[in-house]
């Protein structure tokens, strides 16, 4: 836990400190990492939360059908999507390919001391390896839940549209209007946090490898597993926050 904190504190230093002293970080090495970490999760990310939008909406039109209130099946979509589902199934396939790649890729590094090498040639790895895959994530992860909440009302339209018969303007108003700003802005909020700590977590594991090739595998597995824990806590209590809050 302790060395943990001590990469975090690491990485803030290299990105917010060490830039104005002098040893800047590559931009380059940042776009490059944002393809890999996003870019590449784009079909995933969509086919996943179309589908997600498309049950949302077939589930919720079942129980609101009885009631007689199957109009707001937009809303329930549109709302869920932004607070909740997009931020959250989002992140969840991002750990699972990107998060666990990075771990991969850096335990690699490691137990082929490819990173001590680096170390001889007086280059930080944090500066030279993480910080571009933190500042990478920070801004695809955010980026990739607009889209998947984009892409997710899409898949309740198609439901809305040809079972329950709503005319397409109809659903993108309720879709506007029915969201507050602050449904939108606390899902940024938590992708951000997201972010951070799948990031932080996977190139903390990663540096941590010991025992060759068995060593990656188990780092892997951990980083997964460690990453969805934390992620579904940091989940509930930043819901509650905003629950209380509001």
């Amino acid at each position: 836990m302790k060395d943990y904190f001590t990469l975090c504190g690491r990485i803030l230093y290299w990105t917010l400190v060490a830039p104005f002293r002098g040893e800047p970080f590559k931009v380059a090495h940042v776009f490059h990492q944002m393809v890999l970490i996003g870019v590449r999760a784009l079909p995933m990310a969509a086919l996943t939360s179309f589908s997600i939008g498309l049950t949302l909406a077939m589930q919720s039109a079942g129980e609101l059908k009885k009631l007689g209130a199957a109009t707001y099946v937009p809303d329930l979509v549109a709302v869920s999507l932004l607070r909740e589902l997009g931020p959250l199934l989002i992140a969840v396939i991002v750990i699972g390919r990107s998060g666990s790649a990075v771990t991969a890729e850096l335990g690699t590094m490691k137990v082929s001391e490819e990173i001590e090498a680096l170390q001889v040639m007086a280059i930080n790895p944090i500066r030279y390896l993480i910080v571009p895959r933190v500042l990478a994530m920070l801004v695809m992860l955010p980026v990739l839940t607009i889209f998947g909440d984009c892409v997710g009302m899409v898949g309740g339209w198609v439901v809305c549209k040809y079972a329950l018969h709503i005319d397409t303007a109809n659903y993108i108003y309720h879709c506007v209007n029915r969201p507050d700003v602050w449904d939108f802005y606390s899902g940024l909020v938590k992708s951000g946090v997201f972010a951070w700590l799948v990031i932080t977590i996977s190139c903390y594991m990663g540096l941590a490898v010991e025992g060759g090739a068995e060593g990656v595998g188990q780092a892997t597995t951990g980083s997964v597993v460690w990453s969805l824990l934390v992620m579904l806590i940091a989940n509930a209590l930043l819901t509650g926050l905003f629950f209380f809050a509001t």
